[in-house]
């Protein structure tokens, strides 16, 4: 018999309730991503890709993170977070700086302009998260949420990616 998930075994196909409920996560995911992307850049002109790596950076007490690491924590490939580092360099609000224990590996830093940035967006960026999302939900709802989410981020944290899954 085929494992769940392996090549040649029978699709699972959702269920109408697993078809409802992954499309619904899907609308919310993609909608609330948009909408909150385009409300960073008109109001602070950082993309959500930028606000990512600056929030990344800043909870860290030296504001720096590992180039590979900063990558795997948003789930880009190393190339794609190298390349939009470079491009957040030329702005100003990040540094690069070589890293004396792994001469290939180097340290993203943030810049007094990318703080800047960063705590000026954060204020607009969260009550604009309490408005498209928090304000919606009870306090049973955020706390079934942040359940569930944090159960489903320690499976694909345990689960590494593999190229021959699909997401279906």
């Amino acid at each position: 018999m085929d494992k769940k998930g392996e090549p040649g075994a029978a699709p699972r196909w959702l269920t109408p309730a697993e078809q409802r409920a992954w499309r619904s996560y899907l609308a919310v995911h993609f909608r609330l991503d948009g909408r909150l992307s385009r409300l960073l850049q008109a109001e602070s002109g950082l993309s959500g890709p930028d606000y990512a790596v600056l929030v990344g950076l800043t909870d860290t007490p030296d504001g720096r993170h590992r180039l590979l690491d900063l990558a795997r924590s948003v789930e880009w490939e190393k190339s794609r977070m190298s390349h939009h580092v470079t491009r957040m360099e030329k702005r100003g609000l990040v540094a690069r700086e070589e890293c004396a224990e792994d001469g290939r590996g180097a340290w993203v830093v943030i810049t007094p302009a990318g703080r800047e940035a960063i705590e000026a967006a954060a204020p607009r960026h969260v009550e604009a998260v309490r408005h498209l999302f928090l304000d919606h939900l009870t306090p049973t709802e955020l706390d079934l949420l942040t359940r569930v989410f944090e159960r489903v981020t320690a499976r694909l944290e345990n689960d590494p990616p593999s190229a021959g899954r699909s997401a279906g």
